[in-house]
């Protein structure tokens, strides 16, 4: 049987937390963000475990396949966080008029614009738009479960390039999407859980949406090795993106503070990856020059005129740019990956515990949690519960989404250990 939490006290844990103070339990985050989620497969696996009515789970992510989390599961593993999330998705369809969808024997609900073929691999390729006519954006290879963008980088001329290309889809947000956010988030906050709310438009230069998945023909620069080599050579042309980016992104957040402020927590605002395994994809330097002006413009904005908390995710090796991090007003570092180098759970939470929330690094996703023990998944979970809850700023959620493949019973055992360790 499902052990129910009690949402009413959800929210006041995650905001004691967020202002360090000691919360009377670890608050805990899945699924209120698309780099805090769970697999579909994971979600409806979940669902049977706990006893839950079986239905088709809805995808609510497509390009990871992240499946909803609802409101039974939600109690039953113990979430203290509630999404708020623009219906768009990363391939441009609406998550409307749901239909089912088979894939690797698992039948799901997916948006009516998700459109997909099979090719003479056996992959699966979906359209932007659900757009047949367009060429593909999304390759998910065959027996995968989330799909890789596909590069198209047609129009690049060295010669003629125009910043304004870059921004194509980073538009002015239309009354009737902020009338539906104002209407979403009334029922989120309705949850008594905390609203993370996820309303795009602030990536600055995330490399999952350089490529425009969403898009039916992109312009500008669209390769990621071709993006990653502007950060050096073209500082002046990602300057320009950035801050037309920015310009537009600060009118929408302004429109949308003015149909919702009092009702959003948290706000993910980047999921630009800065971090590898072991180094970087680029110097501090270059993070200052290129990145902090952009999010010190947004941090400020909604530290001055809202009670958000700023939610910034890098996955990887990321203690070096923690400092800028904080400097630029960023509230909360996600995943914290434990795993990479320089970032020991006991040495971040003593350098910087007391400036920056830790959301995330509960446990590790490439190892522990999908290919150890349920006792080893235990020990982890204690272990990172106990460095990191001392004196609040930590909202416990496993290190990136769960994936496909994960035990039911090792993400059991994980929800079991943060609630043995609420207990103690």
């Amino acid at each position: 049987m499902a052990t129910l939490t009690t949402p009413s006290l959800s929210r006041q844990l995650v905001l004691d937390a967020l202002a360090h103070r000691q919360p009377s339990r670890v608050p805990m985050d899945f699924g209120a963000t698309a780099v805090t989620g769970v697999h579909v497969s994971c979600v409806a696996a979940l669902r049977e475990y706990y006893g839950l009515e079986q239905r088709r789970v809805k995808v609510n992510e497509p390009y990871q396949m992240l499946g909803l989390i609802e409101d039974d599961l939600q109690q039953a593993m113990g979430i203290d966080t509630q999404g708020l999330y623009r219906r768009g998705t990363m391939f441009g369809f609406r998550n409307e008029n749901w239909k089912a969808w088979r894939f690797n024997g698992l039948e799901v609900l997916v948006g009516g614009g998700f459109e997909t073929i099979t090719d003479e691999k056996g992959d699966t390729l979906v359209y932007p738009e659900g757009d047949r006519t367009a060429a593909p954006s999304g390759r998910m290879p065959k027996g995968g479960q989330f799909f890789d963008t596909i590069v198209r980088q047609k129009h690049f001329d060295e010669n003629r390039l125009n910043p304004e290309d870059n921004c194509e889809e980073f538009t002015e947000i239309t009354d009737a999407e902020v009338a539906e956010i104002a209407a979403d988030a009334r029922v989120a906050r309705a949850s008594g859980r905390a609203v993370v709310a996820g309303l795009g438009g602030t990536a600055f230069g995330d490399i999952a949406l350089v490529p425009a998945p969403g898009m039916k023909d992109p312009r500008g620069i669209r390769d990621v090795a071709e993006w990653y080599m502007s950060t050096r050579s073209r500082q002046a042309y990602i300057h320009a993106v950035f801050s037309r980016q920015c310009e537009v992104g600060l009118k929408n957040l302004e429109k949308i503070r003015a149909a919702a402020g009092d009702l959003i927590d948290v706000v993910f605002l980047c999921g630009t990856d800065f971090g590898t395994q072991t180094s970087a994809f680029c110097s501090v330097a270059t993070f200052r020059e290129l990145w902090l002006p952009y999010y010190r413009e947004i941090c400020g904005w909604m530290h001055r005129k809202t009670n958000w908390k700023c939610f910034k995710h890098s996955c990887g090796s990321v203690e070096r740019f923690i400092e800028s991090m904080i400097e630029a007003g960023f509230d909360i570092l996600n995943p914290v990956q434990c795993s990479a180098t320089g970032m020991e759970p006991e040495g971040l939470k003593a350098k910087y515990g007391d400036r920056i929330t830790f959301w995330g690094g509960g446990v590790d996703t490439q190892k522990t949690l999908p290919f150890g023990t349920p006792g080893e998944v235990r020990e982890q979970v204690l272990r990172r519960c106990e460095v990191f809850a001392k004196n609040g700023g930590f909202v416990f959620n496993s290190i990136h989404n769960i994936q496909a493949g994960t035990p039911v019973g090792n993400i059991v055992a994980m929800l079991d250990a943060v609630k043995e360790f609420n207990g103690r």
